[in-house]
């Protein structure tokens, strides 16, 4: 399998920054893992002409219907439409912000499948849930409700994100992140047989340079979701770097 680092930009970025894409196409043109950027919806056609074959782009969301009265929404056919191979869904984000249930994200990662892209399905749990010892329920239930039945390990990724550690600095223990990526692999095949033996596991929550090394060393870590330290090619070069040699 090959591992995964993907940046998501957030709601971040404009039409000058589109040579930190063209630096990291020039510094990686041949990555020995796969490289993917989600910018704003803003910028997925120009990022797209501009990555060049090495970095794979996509949307940070995508609405469950081909077109209509959707107003400020894209479908999964415009993302494809705008050169985009990927969209994330479910991030815990656009949970909270948009209220985004379950039923909700696994629609948009269908609608993903049947435009022949690459669903991204985001999954974890708040500090809450953490404290209370329901990281396990919490991403399981998730995983369940989320990850749509016609996903396979060519069409699916899923990132881990505990909500807490998303832009705060704090990153659970090594220990941490391998009981739920190897929960979530457990669950997976479980529900789809070997071929989740491959379905890539991501790891995201302040994740940078300085750590990555760990953390792709633990079991069942396929790559990382990366969202501030993408944003500029040095930062999410040292990312990369690290994934190419775990």
């Amino acid at each position: 399998m090959r591992k995964l680092a993907a940046g998501n930009w957030k709601m971040n970025g404009l039409g000058d920054g589109l040579g930190e894409i063209t630096a990291l196409a020039a510094a990686f043109p041949s990555p020995n893992c796969d490289v993917l950027i989600c910018p704003p919806a803003t910028l997925l056609s120009r990022m797209s002409d501009a990555a060049g074959s090495a970095i794979a782009t996509g949307a940070q969301d995508c609405h469950a219907k081909t077109s209509g009265a959707h107003t400020g929404d894209i479908s999964a056919q415009m993302v494809r439409d705008a050169g985009g191979a990927y969209v994330i869904v479910g991030h815990s984000e656009r949970r909270t912000d948009h209220d985004e249930t379950d039923a909700i994200v696994r629609a948009k990662a269908e609608a993903a499948l049947s435009t022949d892209l690459i669903a991204v399905v985001c999954v974890g749990e708040t500090l809450t849930d953490r404290e209370a010892g329901q990281t396990l329920d919490v991403v399981g239930t998730q995983v369940a409700g989320s990850v749509p039945d016609g996903a396979t390990a060519a069409n699916t990724v899923v990132a881990y994100e505990p909500v807490w550690a998303i832009g705060t600095g704090k990153v659970p223990t090594l220990e941490e992140i391998g009981e739920v990526h190897d929960d979530i692999r457990a669950r997976l095949v479980a529900r789809f047989g070997d071929d989740a033996k491959n379905i890539r596991l991501l790891y995201g929550g302040s994740v940078k340079a300085s750590n990555a090394n760990e953390i792709f060393a633990v079991s069942n870590v396929d790559g990382a979701l990366v969202g501030g330290a993408s944003l500029k090619a040095s930062d999410f070069g040292g990312i990369i770097t690290a994934l190419e040699a775990s």
